[in-house]
């Protein structure tokens, strides 16, 4: 199944899209991956989910991603005196280290890990940012804080605390039973949310091991001062707009955004650029005229994938929003300009005989006429290398391991393959039909072929035949 597209689609499920005939219907429309928010739901109905999705995948004999996104630590408020607090700029507002409070001058704020890394003249952000409080005052069991934005503070309100890094896990004790849950079930992707320092990938890695592809979320201040770290002990970088628009200036997330972009492109690693990108298609069957800009800059910038969230999880038309999604993509990606503006951010090529062969394979397929670059890759970094030239032709992608085959859904251009009988003498023949079976070429076409030798081994990209169909 060719999407006539680079970028990929990743799609929220919830109750507007976890019966199977939605999930089928979102999967040709045009949704690459799934995501499954463990934010919300239950165990047993996301098993319920990831086995439709599955079934699907056999009916229709093609890859399909499954993201499982843990929900991290929340920082939130305690329950407040009568369940509500109005507070205006200047007001000075005491926050105790307690879960509840039965005076209305005091918020409870049930963190000890806040009250030990705050200091005076931080802010503290108050659901999603509408509510910011300047710190006077630091006690061990209570802050005193005064008001710069006012507002109605409510009951277990999120807090945000930009540019503090506080000494906890990533992972609460409801994330391991998920992240178990998840890996046993057999999910491909694992979204680690609340990253703040390359140790807390560090530290889900030992849970994951290989069993998972491992996702970096980007939404705290912390993350972007050790990004290259970051991105070195994750698989994928999920750049997560709206918690960093609430830590960080609105008008730095679109230069940050591409920065991410290149900097996974040049590390070899998919990047996917997620929240409220469609947002108003959660209640209206068009986009603004923004929201299809927004989108149409991360496929720009190169991202790899563009999620959707509350749109395809609770929205009134799932199937209309990923259409829309896949529109926009499409028309960017023919734009006279795409390509131009892709290769004046290509990152430099890096001297290594398998990036020198993954840059050469789009140049040797240019100028040959072939219709497509088909890639024996055994982890899936020899398409990474491919997909980071972002060559202007699709690249099949062919895989014996179907693990391998559900992650390259996630990646850039990539058509994933599996062929569990694939052996080192037939693999040209088998490149010919699979590039044929999914309506890429046809007889008297050159093919550009790319693998590694010893066959089957990773890391070895090191061979490029052109090959007659």
């Amino acid at each position: 199944m060719h999407r006539k597209r680079q970028a990929k689609i990743v799609a929220t499920v919830g109750p507007a899209s976890a019966s199977p005939e939605m999930l089928k219907a979102l999967f040709l429309t045009g949704v690459d991956t799934f995501r499954l928010n463990f934010s919300h739901g239950s165990h047993e109905d996301h098993a319920r989910v990831f086995h439709a999705i599955r079934t699907i995948e056999r009916e229709i004999a093609m890859p399909i991603g499954i993201l499982q996104d843990l929900q991290g630590p929340k920082i939130r408020l305690g329950r407040i005196a009568g369940g509500l607090a109005s507070v205006s700029a200047g007001d000075v507002v005491r926050f105790v280290l307690r879960s509840e409070s039965g005076e209305t001058s005091a918020i409870p704020l049930p963190h000890p890990e806040i009250f030990a890394a705050v200091k005076p003249g931080d802010d503290l952000l108050i659901d999603d940012g509408r509510i910011r409080v300047r710190l006077l005052r630091v006690g061990a069991d209570e802050l005193e804080t005064e008001v710069i934005f006012g507002g109605t503070i409510s009951d277990r309100k999120g807090v945000n605390i930009p540019g503090t890094v506080l000494d906890i896990s990533p992972l609460t004790t409801k994330d391991r039973n998920d992240l178990a849950f998840g890996l046993d079930l057999g999910v491909d992707w694992v979204a680690l949310s609340f990253v703040q320092k390359p140790g807390d990938l560090i530290e889900a890695r030992g849970l994951i091991g290989e069993r998972a592809g491992l996702v970096a979320k980007i939404e705290k201040p912390s993350a972007l001062e050790k990004i290259d770290d970051i991105i070195s002990l994750s698989d994928v970088l999920m750049v997560a707009r709206g918690d960093l628009g609430v830590e960080i200036p609105a008008e730095e997330v679109p230069g940050r955004q591409k920065e991410l972009v290149r900097a996974c492109r040049q590390a070899v690693k998919p990047v996917i650029v997620a929240t409220q990108m469609l947002d108003s298609m959660v209640s209206s069957a068009s986009p603004t005229r923004a929201e299809a800009s927004d989108v149409a800059m991360a496929i720009y910038d190169g991202a790899d994938a563009v999620m959707l969230s509350a749109e395809t999880a609770t929205g009134r038309y799932p199937v209309e929003t990923v259409e829309m999604m896949d529109r926009i993509i499409r028309s960017t990606e023919g734009h006279k300009l795409y390509n131009s503006i892709l290769r004046a951010t290509e990152p430099a090529l890096q001297p290594t005989p398998a990036h020198a062969v993954a840059g050469a394979a789009a140049d040797v397929a240019t100028a040959v006429g072939a219709p497509a670059i088909v890639a024996f890759t055994s982890s899936g970094v020899t398409a990474a290398r491919i997909a980071r030239e972002r060559p202007s032709l699709p690249i099949v992608a062919i895989t014996a391991d179907m693990a391998v085959a559900r992650r390259l859904c996630l990646l850039w251009g990539a058509i994933s393959l599996c062929d569990e009988d694939l052996g080192v003498d037939d693999r040209f023949e088998q490149a010919a039909w699979l590039a044929k079976h999914v309506g890429l070429a046809r007889a008297g076409d050159n093919l550009v072929i790319v693998s590694g030798i010893p066959f089957g081994q990773s890391g070895t990209t090191n061979n490029l035949r052109v090959a007659r169909l």
